[in-house]
């Protein structure tokens, strides 16, 4: 009896011990069976919460790279072992072209009373297909992208929307395939449709500003062309345009109205119209600098890198999507980086308006960075990285028209100079000879009319050798001008001082001049040329022989009166001490 009763005890501790491990092992089997059946489904159910739209992603879902496009959704849904990962939250996924990305997701039951979307704001993505299973347990397929047409779109829009439909009763399984040649780092939202209305209205304000500049620049940019025959306001509006088209492809309003039938042309119009756009800003600014008069070598490096644009452009338009970016990308570099070396350069030269040329080329060449740092995959999409390059073009497009606005007033001034010459001294600004005669034949005339006289005479530089040999070519040179500036100084305003040979000035006194207040014109000038100049020794003064008579008293004409003055001047003998003459009256 003992020995049974000891071998029941043994039995019972037995069994005590296996007891827990049963538990263990049925345990185990069961989380093994539970993880199976989460592998056609994701990770959790996410929370679509209509209060805190847009609700991302993030990593509520599952992901899987097919690296040689062979699966279906069914096969995805089905076939087990796939190496799923959770989604990133900043949405950067190692997607090469020639792979397709898979994502499932799971939203919960609810009534269908608010229509949700899956929004990819993703302009130039390839393709999105979302897939659902439908009564019959088929995967039915929404397909949006550049390679798909807009009008067959599930929702017609800027950027691919999907439309996520609601189980009352059990949870919605979905798998998203996502195809895009030059990777895919923008994030996957879901918004609702009252949401994606209100954002559109300031997507659709912000947009109509910036496509409303840039008509208004071609326009005036056209204006200025025909008008001002200036070729840098052709460029501009030719910028203005491209610019304009740039950001309607970068934005999607292209494919959604320009041209909503060409796939194709969606696929590709980013990177050509981007092309021209960088093409026609490096023409626009090599003119704005006016390179072509100031260096051959770098004007005929800008035409180089923009023939080398164009070419590009045609390579851009029948290459494949998946090497476009390679091709692309040093030309996006080279391009800015041309600009603002032409724009350092004009400035360190002494443009007055390289220095504002490279300031409001800067933030365009920054953003510019920053975007190609996003298709390398090395930030995600978003605002800055999408938008930021046109955004910065919409400052610099005003400040490149500021620009242009003030070289053209300065070349109509630099016109009036150049149209002015034959009547003007360049050197002195003084009127030269025959607009000397013209106005002392007028001044004749009025004199006679009025019945008074009015006051002429001739001023002969004689010290300029001396000058010269005690102060040097340079004073001598400049003796001169600042003589004609004492003469402005002593002129009233209705009178005239002009430049009539390299040494000898005019000056016209209008009427009514008495014979004493004439004789009192000569001394004043003579003691007013030997005052010190400012800048100079004391000695190096100017020393003027005046010649002056009294019109139409001691001359009818301009010409006899000039060739009285003249002569009288050159009578003079070089040592005589007398500085000022008057001439007899006319017989």
């Amino acid at each position: 009896m003992t020995f049974s009763y000891f071998s029941a005890r043994v039995a019972s501790n037995r069994a005590r011990v296996q007891s827990p491990a049963r538990m263990l092992r049925a345990f185990g089997l069961a989380l093994l069976l539970g993880l199976a059946g989460l592998s056609a489904g994701a990770r959790t159910v996410l929370d679509l919460d209509a209060e805190k739209q847009p609700v991302a992603l993030a990593d509520w879902g599952d992901y899987w790279i097919d690296e040689q496009l062979k699966l279906e959704a069914a096969q995805v849904a089905n076939q087990g072992g796939l190496a799923w990962n959770s989604t990133p939250e900043r949405g950067i996924y190692p997607l090469k072209p020639g792979q397709a990305l898979w994502i499932r997701f799971t939203v919960p039951p609810a009534p269908d009373s608010e229509r949700w979307l899956l929004e990819i704001p993703y302009p130039a993505l390839d393709r999105a297909s979302l897939y659902s299973l439908d009564s019959a347990g088929q995967w039915i397929e929404q397909r949006a992208g550049d390679l798909a047409p807009v009008d067959k779109w599930p929702v017609p829009h800027r950027h691919p929307l999907l439309v996520v439909n609601f189980n009352a009763e059990n949870p919605t399984h979905y798998l998203l395939r996502i195809e895009n040649a030059q990777g895919f780092s923008a994030p996957i939202r879901f918004v609702s449709s009252g949401h994606v209305l209100r954002s559109e209205q300031q997507v659709s304000l912000f947009l109509g500003v910036y496509f409303g500049l840039a008509l208004l620049g071609c326009a005036v940019g056209l204006a200025g062309a025909f008008w001002l025959r200036d070729r840098a306001y052709l460029y501009y509006a030719a910028c203005s345009a491209l610019i304009g088209l740039t950001q309607a492809a970068i934005t999607g309003v292209g494919g959604l109205h320009l041209w909503p039938d060409s796939p194709d042309w969606t696929d590709r119009s980013l990177v050509v119209l981007g092309t021209w756009m960088l093409v026609s800003l490096m023409l626009l600014n090599a003119a704005m600098v006016s390179l072509v008069q100031r260096s051959r070598m770098l004007n005929a490096l800008v035409w180089t890198a923009a023939l080398a644009g164009a070419a590009l452009s045609v390579a851009l338009g029948v290459t494949d999507s998946a090497i476009r970016i390679s091709l692309i990308l040093p030309y996006l570099l080279l391009a800015p980086l041309l600009m603002l070396l032409v724009n350092l350069w004009a400035w360190r030269r002494g443009d007055r308006f390289g220095g504002w040329l490279l300031l409001s080329a800067t933030p365009f060449a920054l953003s510019l960075a920053l975007a190609i740092a996003r298709y390398l995959q090395w930030v995600p999409l978003s605002f800055a990285t999408e938008q930021g390059v046109l955004a910065s073009m919409a400052l610099q497009m005003p400040a490149m028209l500021a620009v242009l606005v003030l070289r053209s007033q300065q070349r109509r001034e630099n016109m009036r100079r150049i149209q002015g010459l034959d009547r003007v001294d360049p050197s002195t600004g003084l009127i030269n000879e025959s607009v000397f005669a013209e106005r002392l034949m007028r001044m004749i005339a009025r004199s006679e009319r009025f019945r008074h006289q009015g006051a002429v005479l001739m001023i002969d530089l004689v010290n300029t050798e001396q000058i010269q040999r005690d102060f040097g070519r340079r004073a001598a040179e400049e003796l001169p001008l600042r003589l004609a500036a004492r003469l402005l100084s002593t002129a009233r305003e209705i009178d005239s001082a002009a430049r009539l040979t390299e040494q000898r000035f005019g000056m016209l006194v209008e009427g009514p001049v008495s014979p004493e207040e004439a004789a009192t014109l000569g001394p004043r000038i003579v003691a007013r040329c030997l005052m010190p100049y400012k800048g100079l020794p004391e000695d190096c003064v100017a020393q003027v022989r005046v010649a002056y008579a009294l019109v139409p008293r001691q001359g009818p004409t301009a010409e006899i009166v000039l060739a009285r003055l003249a002569q009288r001047l050159t009578g003079i003998p070089p040592e005589s001490k007398r500085a000022v003459f008057m001439i007899p009256d006319y017989k």
